[in-house]
């Protein structure tokens, strides 16, 4: 989640907080106008097949509104990481 703006960004990588770093340090076009982000939920996934799919789902409105879901749901104390 984008700490200055309201936007949340979905992907799935093999190595989270060198992803987190990236992200924001600017290395991604998308990410770097939104940063500082950071990390509010994560999932692990059998395989890279697996997280990819997840990460498509995540990515459809279906996905969306699941996501959404389970973020309001959130103790605001808990931590995904």
């Amino acid at each position: 989640m984008s700490l200055a703006y309201d936007k949340t960004y979905v992907g799935f990588t093999n190595n989270l907080e060198r992803r987190l770093s990236e992200h924001n340090s600017g290395k991604t076009i998308y990410t770097s106008k939104y940063k500082p982000w950071k990390i509010i939920y994560k999932e692990e996934a059998v395989d890279r097949t697996n997280a990819r799919e997840r990460e498509k789902y995540y990515k459809s409105a279906a996905g969306r509104r699941k996501l959404k879901s389970i973020l309001n749901n959130l103790s605001p104390r808990s931590s995904a990481g």
